[in-house]
């Protein structure tokens, strides 16, 4: 990926028709908002560009400097627009100071995604010409026909031995959808239960009904039949080695929603809880592990794994003084052995899984999960949580507080 040259944004300073550029004079008022809907828009290419658009922040809309002091806290909340959440799947940018005819301007550069369409907040932006809109289902229809002819990601591949009677379709239509869309984009376009569930990926196309491994993993409660690999093996030992004796254990398997509740209880029914009656005038109550870390952990394994070539299931392996949470796949993209669990970075090998999660309530923010993992064990008394990364595994083990 290359940026652009400082004469080429000079250009695009100067282009004010092009529906590749985007001008913003500050992040003040709505322009949080319209950027993140220009990244949707532009991620998106409706016109099959197939190159990037820009956003320059500190020009106003006829290209004249508008004096904004470009900090690193802009810097910051531009960064922001790709982990936060609202733009599922997580679009492919960069942020950077450039100084153009002598001002300086916050440049985002986003680049058309492998897998649209791509959505804020539920709606699916496009660019029509200079301007803003929201996809029609033509449009819609374009955005996902351009899906299927580029590579596409496993999650997004099709399952050949699942049928259309596989998926949970009531859960879909009550559950999935309304957590998916905005209730006016819902109201008002009249798709047939196949387009949506093309339009979410759970499904090849209207044409080919065939599932895909996000539509197992989302949408039927026997995904392991499918995927071998999708599920959580849980061990209790009770003892710190692998031959001491088993307590208990469980093959935690089915929709993925319902895998990470269930082994959100088990870490509830085996974690122990301390109570201090001596230290001060008011109880106070430790538990070995902070819940959230653990979660944080385990949804972070569920996502980043690999599902592809491999019938391994993730590992939750739980002794006396630590826990191991192994997941099949090493490092993918941007992120590498040396750079793993550092702060901004984050690259997606599932990416509609991702925007699945979200849509579901288990991630908020994405790459959030070992930062906040991190925080939680440090603020409960854990030592930081211990990542052994390997090409093709991640250990990540917790030790047990004192």
């Amino acid at each position: 990926m290359m940026n652009h040259t400082d004469q080429e944004l000079e250009g695009m300073l100067s282009d004010l028709e092009s529906d590749l550029v985007e001008r913003k004079k500050s992040l003040k008022g709505d322009a949080p908002n319209t950027v993140r809907e220009a990244v949707c828009a532009f991620a998106n290419d409706l016109p099959d560009h197939r190159r990037p658009g820009v956003i320059l922040i500190g020009a106003r809309d006829d290209g004249s400097p508008s004096g904004l002091v470009v900090t690193d806290e802009i810097l910051r909340q531009l960064a922001d627009v790709k982990t936060d959440g609202n733009i599922v799947p997580p679009p492919t940018l960069t942020v950077a100071k450039r100084q153009v005819r002598g001002t300086d301007l916050a440049v985002v550069t986003v680049w058309p995604a492998d897998s649209p369409p791509v959505r804020y907040k539920g709606r699916v932006c496009i660019r029509i010409g200079p301007r803003r809109g929201v996809t029609s289902a033509q449009d819609e229809r374009i955005l996902n026909e351009k899906r299927r002819h580029h590579d596409r990601p496993f999650d997004v591949q099709p399952v050949p031995s699942a049928t259309f009677a596989n998926l949970d379709r009531r859960f879909f239509e009550d559950v999935y959808l309304p957590a998916a869309f905005a209730p006016d984009i819902l109201l008002a376009n009249d798709r047939s239960i196949d387009q949506r569930l093309v339009a979410t990926k759970m499904i090849v196309s209207a044409d080919t009904l065939t599932p895909t491994v996000l539509g197992m993993l989302v949408l039927c409660d026997r995904a392991r039949d499918f995927l071998p690999g999708a599920y959580v093996q849980f061990l209790r030992i009770a003892g710190v080695a692998m031959g001491d004796a088993i307590v208990d254990e469980q093959s935690i398997d089915g929709a993925i929603r319902d895998v990470l509740r269930r082994v959100d209880e088990k870490v509830i029914s085996h974690n122990r809880t301390a109570v201090d009656f001596t230290s001060g005038p008011v109880e106070q109550r430790k538990q070995t592990y902070p819940p959230v870390a653990l979660q944080q952990l385990v949804r972070n394994a569920v996502l980043h794994r690999t599902y592809e070539t491999t019938n391994a299931p993730i590992r939750v392996y739980w002794y006396d003084d630590r826990i191991e949470i192994i997941s099949p796949g090493g490092p993918f993209g941007a992120v590498t052995k040396e750079n793993f669990g550092a702060h901004g970075m984050t690259d997606y090998r599932n990416p509609n899984l991702a925007e699945a999660l979200r849509v579901l309530g288990f991630v908020q923010h994405f790459g959030a999960g070992i930062p906040t993992a991190k925080r939680e064990l440090k603020r409960n008394g854990n030592p930081p949580p211990e990542f052994d990364v390997q090409p093709t595994t991640v250990i990540v083990t917790v030790r047990a507080a004192k």
